[in-house]
């Protein structure tokens, strides 16, 4: 599976990398892995504002629902559109094709603190 470089990810599951114009924010596999198959999702509109650890959207699978977190501060520029109509498509691929928002932001870098990069992630969770 592809895997962006430079990714971060939270202890929620939720990531953040850079893509040259923006940082795009959703789910990694382990946290898909972990609620199953994506049926549903609620995300914001484009020009929405959120501070970190806030709450920017929902994701519904057929195990259970979650609320979706900020990993950084942002002003959301893009919405996946695609998820709305196909969730099925983060579990597909969250990286590429399976992102939910894309944000901008000045304070990632002073908010990057508690965010692990993959590789420690990965081991954090044993994947």
């Amino acid at each position: 599976m592809f895997v962006p470089e430079g990714i971060l990810c939270t202890k929620n599951h939720e990531y953040l990398y850079e893509d040259g114009n923006g940082y795009k924010i959703g789910l990694t596999e382990y946290g898909l892995e972990q609620l199953g198959d994506v049926v549903f999702v609620e995300l914001p509109e484009a020009g929405s504002e959120f501070v970190k650890g806030e709450v920017f959207g929902t994701i519904e699978s057929v195990r259970a629902a979650s609320e979706l977190c900020m990993p950084a501060s942002g002003t959301v520029v893009e919405v996946n559109e695609k998820l709305i109509e196909n969730p099925e498509i983060i579990n597909e691929n969250p990286y590429e094709d399976g992102w939910f928002i894309k944000i901008t932001s000045d304070t990632v870098e002073e908010e990057s603190g508690d965010l692990m990069e993959y590789v420690d992630y990965c081991d954090d969770f044993d994947f």
